[in-house]
């Protein structure tokens, strides 16, 4: 099989089945939305029909306008269609996260370039949602919640776990999220041996919200981490 289709065969196999807290909700865009499933299948066997081995960046879980919809990492509807060249339906997402990822891949040499060289999932493979106090579903960090995080346990564990016998480089792991999501995959790797290091950079979703007059600096930075794969690089300090 090659790297795609073990992808797709992930995807197709995810199944959360714990119980979930009170007015918290799972989004499964593989079961919901066929659309997804044949749009993200696309995408994987576009640039992933191959053998070759990646290197792992892992998020937080999908959120409602990126994963969520698309079934892909950090892409959107929009840069599903204008970058990678694949349709979704009538639906169109954006995604902050997204823009800076994609401007990030576009600097690195481009889609084709960087998914060769990169799997992009997530801690939690799948998203969670909360309604707010308005009545509208909010984004939720597995990490938000203890009682979530506590029953995403066996489920984040299983899901990494069948994602590193893809063919994925152990030699680092890069995490998107460089607080509470790298010190919870930090413990994990700590406890389960999965990769020689855990290399952390700051969330795409921060950078845009809190950091975005910088986010050239923060895009050099990424490259930099990622072509160089060494842990000191991702401590560079940006002020």
């Amino acid at each position: 099989m090659t790297f795609a289709e073990k992808i797709i065969d992930f995807n197709l196999s995810l199944r959360f089945d714990k119980s979930l807290p009170e007015g918290i909700r799972m989004m499964n865009p593989f079961q919901d939305n066929p659309e997804a499933l044949e749009a993200s299948s696309q995408f994987y066997r576009k640039y992933y029909s191959d053998h070759l081995p990646r290197k792992l960046i892992l998020g937080i879980n999908p959120g409602r306008f990126g994963a969520g919809v698309t079934g892909i990492p950090f892409t959107d509807t929009k840069r599903l269609k204008e970058i990678c060249g694949i349709e979704i339906g009538n639906v169109v997402t954006h995604e902050t996260s997204s823009v800076f990822v994609y401007e990030f891949i576009e600097a690195y040499g481009g889609a084709s370039v960087f998914y060769r060289d990169y799997y992009i999932s997530a801690v939690c493979p799948l998203g969670f949602v909360q309604t707010g106090k308005n009545g509208k579903e909010i984004n939720l960090n597995y990490y938000d919640n203890l009682d979530l995080q506590k029953v995403s346990g066996d489920f984040i564990v299983r899901s990494l776990e069948q994602q590193l016998s893809f063919g994925i480089d152990r030699e680092c792991c890069f995490c998107f999220g460089n607080n509470k999501n790298f010190k919870y995959l930090s413990a994990l790797n700590q406890e389960k041996g999965y990769f020689r290091m855990i290399v952390p950079l700051e969330h795409p979703r921060f950078i845009m919200q809190y950091r975005s007059k910088q986010k050239e600096l923060y895009i050099e930075k990424y490259l930099e981490t990622l072509k160089n794969n060494n842990l000191h690089n991702s401590e560079v300090l940006i002020v």
